[in-house]
């Protein structure tokens, strides 16, 4: 397969199994001392400028930042130079950055080719003219040439916007109302979608204040790696105007923080087509980083729509898209109404052409480096190592990947499930694990406490993006880094029911 970053694919049922034993047991963290000592010395000592810039961004910002991502316990870092494989915050700190803003940077923060194709464009037409500029052209074409399926692209402002755009094409095409979802998947966060994010068969119980209960009337979850469950759901969903769209992210929810058995996207595209369901592959994180083809290469599955963020835009912003074969893609056509049904899509910067040329400009240098291939290659040799780490302290921790994705549960905070065909069950479960979990979170909050104080930059402590920057010498470094944190890792008596 051309430039894919897959070599392996683990068995979810004992990545689930290990993961039900973490849970199972009390917490494992860094002890108090170390913490205490260490950790939060390290913050107060190293990093006084970030926390500066923290205390007066809270007097503007709600919670101090724009972003979720840059919440960290004990207080976010700001970060001021980015090169690489490595972040430096305000205080002149470096970092190895497994972050990568979120994904987005296979090649690298700051790729040094794409910044000049930036440039370039700014000095002779600026960052938007607001009417049509070849870059559109250019991404789209080059898009298809790498993922077929997607016959027509529509470059829009974000992953979520691109998810909206995708299920009102799903409802048009079909004539059907009901979208079903992974459980604990993320798919943006506009009304109907903030439903049973992180914790499958959560539903609106968690994260949806502010939403009016009838935004989620036509919105279903089902158990990640369950086709029977999405087969019920199907079958129920024609008693009250059908579904019109099975919407996931291939490798599993939240990144394959969940993973899936590898022939599950084949099951779910052959439900689809019995049910008259369309299929949506979210590939905000996977596309061009685990496959130059995306992940419906790599599964060798067609989707009907594909959803794009990250890096399509090459690390810059206005970053995303929705693409599929012509007679969907084309239901977003534009221009003043023509009396057809068309879905209704916009957005004054989208594809603006500073976001096209970088995106354009970071997809052919993907091709060019077989970045997805390197990237991958980094995350097995970092994986690896983590657990042979694992095992050589007898810790419990979890450690698996998905080529350049690599997943490190240490506490276990999003590992639960309970999906249920019955909101009542569904509710009970959660209501009943709901204080432990959070319990577990901060743990997790404490463990990338942790990991930073040693330069280490992860996403919330538990999942970690390699790139074409990093090399066998950088994960090396990383894993002496891992180690030292490790050493200090005890058991705790928190964590249970």
């Amino acid at each position: 397969m051309e430039n894919c970053g897959i070599s392996r694919w683990d068995d979810p049922k004992e990545i689930n199994e290990r993961l039900k034993k973490l849970t199972s047991q009390p917490i494992w963290e860094v002890d108090d001392d170390y913490y205490q000592n260490t950790v939060l010395k390290y913050y107060d000592d190293k990093c006084k400028e970030s926390y500066a810039v923290f205390q007066e961004s809270q007097k503007y910002i709600p919670g101090g930042v724009q972003h979720n991502l840059a919440f960290n316990k004990p207080f976010p870092m700001c970060m001021a130079k980015a090169n690489g494989a490595y972040l430096y915050d305000k205080d002149g700190n470096q970092y190895i950055d497994f972050l990568q803003a979120g994904g987005p940077t296979i090649l690298g923060s700051n790729y040094d080719v794409i910044r000049q194709k930036v440039i370039e464009l700014l000095n002779d037409c600026g960052p938007v003219t607001g009417l049509l500029h070849e870059s559109e052209m250019l991404i789209a074409r080059e898009i298809n040439k790498h993922m077929p399926n997607v016959e027509m692209f529509r470059m829009l402002g974000s992953g979520t916007e691109s998810v909206m755009a995708s299920l009102r094409i799903a409802r048009i095409a079909t004539g059907k109302k009901h979208i079903i979802k992974v459980g604990g998947a993320y798919h943006g966060w506009s009304d109907q979608m903030v439903y049973g994010l992180k914790i499958p068969g959560s539903r609106n119980l968690l994260e949806s204040h502010g939403i009016p209960g009838s935004s989620f009337g036509k919105t279903d979850e089902v158990r990640p790696n369950d086709l029977e469950m999405l087969e019920k759901m199907l079958k129920r969903n024609r008693l009250s105007g059908g579904t019109a769209a099975v919407l996931l992210e291939p490798v599993g929810p939240e990144s394959g923080t969940r993973p899936v058995s590898k022939d599950y996207n084949k099951g779910v595209r052959e439900l689809c087509d019995r049910y008259g369901a369309l299929l949506i592959f979210d590939e905000v994180v996977t596309g061009f980083r685990v496959a130059l083809s995306g992940a419906q290469g790599y599964f060798d599955v067609v989707p009907d729509l594909t959803i794009f963020g990250k890096i399509v835009a090459g690390g810059y912003p206005a970053a995303g898209g929705v693409g599929g074969k012509k007679e969907y893609a084309g239901l977003m056509a534009a221009g003043l109404a023509t009396g057809k049904h068309r879905a209704y899509v916009g957005g004054t910067l989208s594809a603006n052409p500073l976001s096209c040329v970088a995106g354009y400009t970071a997809i052919q240098e993907i091709a060019r480096t077989n970045a997805c291939e390197v990237a991958g290659r980094m995350g097995d040799r970092l994986c690896d190592g983590l657990k042979e780490l694992i095992d050589r302290y007898g810790l419990p921790f979890v450690a698996y990947n998905q080529g350049s994705i690599v997943h490190l549960e240490c506490t276990g905070a999003m590992s639960f499930d309970f999906s249920s065909m019955s909101f009542a069950k569904s509710a009970i479960g959660l209501l009943k694990h709901k204080d432990m979990m959070y319990v577990r979170k901060d743990s997790m909050e404490r463990m990338g406490a942790a990991y930073m104080a040693n330069g280490i930059v992860t996403l919330a402590g538990s999942r970690l993006y390699t790139s074409l920057a990093d090399t066998p010498e950088i994960i090396d470094e990383a894993l002496n880094r891992f180690e030292e944190v490790f050493k200090h890792v005890k058991k705790t008596d928190k964590g249970l029911v």
